[in-house]
């Protein structure tokens, strides 16, 4: 069978796209999966995250990793991606409170709705399907000029606060804004 030009040149490009984002994943950490996990083990061990909206390639992965650590329930890992100033008692706090409220949810389908354009910072909602719960929070750039990495605002302690649905956020992904560009 002959194949298409369309499709003949498919398998090479996808193995550039999925070689490239394992390289961006592991500049940032090579614990994305587990200590020395590769990313390929990664999203193989995990639903992939669905995605509504307008991600930039930081807070994608950032967000990405977010939910794997609550679903494998890895404290230290997911308080890593904290900001610089969610202060360490408030990312560990912030980081257990969304592993005991999210975990179950967080190992099945979760789709990511990112609002705004994604440049330093964005609002992310994620919905957590097989719960039905849904959770939001910031993204943004932190760090050093020149050594930025994208990272997550964690200062949720109170276990009900850190687990309230937001009161702004659609019942659904893409309900309101998140898929419209900012003219």
């Amino acid at each position: 069978m002959k194949r298409s030009r369309t499709t003949a040149g498919w398998p090479a490009a996808a193995a550039v796209l999925l070689t490239s984002g394992c390289a961006v994943l592991d500049s940032g950490s090579a614990d994305a999966g587990g200590p020395g996990a590769s990313y390929e083990q990664a999203y193989a061990d995990h639903e992939p995250l669905h995605v509504v909206g307008y991600p930039s390639t930081g807070s994608l992965l950032v967000v990405q990793r977010l939910v794997w650590d609550i679903a494998d329930g890895r404290t230290d890992e997911l308080r890593k991606l904290a900001t610089s100033d969610s202060g360490e008692t408030d990312a560990r706090k912030t980081a257990e409170n969304w592993i005991k409220g999210f975990g179950a949810g967080a190992r099945g389908e979760v789709t990511g709705d990112f609002y705004d354009d994604g440049s330093e910072r964005q609002v992310v909602v994620l919905y957590f399907h097989d719960t039905r719960q849904v959770e939001d929070f910031s993204v943004r750039l932190d760090g050093d000029a020149g050594k930025e990495d994208w990272r997550v605002l964690m200062k949720s302690t109170d276990f009900k606060d850190a687990t309230q649905a937001p009161g702004w956020a659609p019942k659904e992904p893409g309900g309101t804004g998140s898929r419209t560009k900012n003219t």
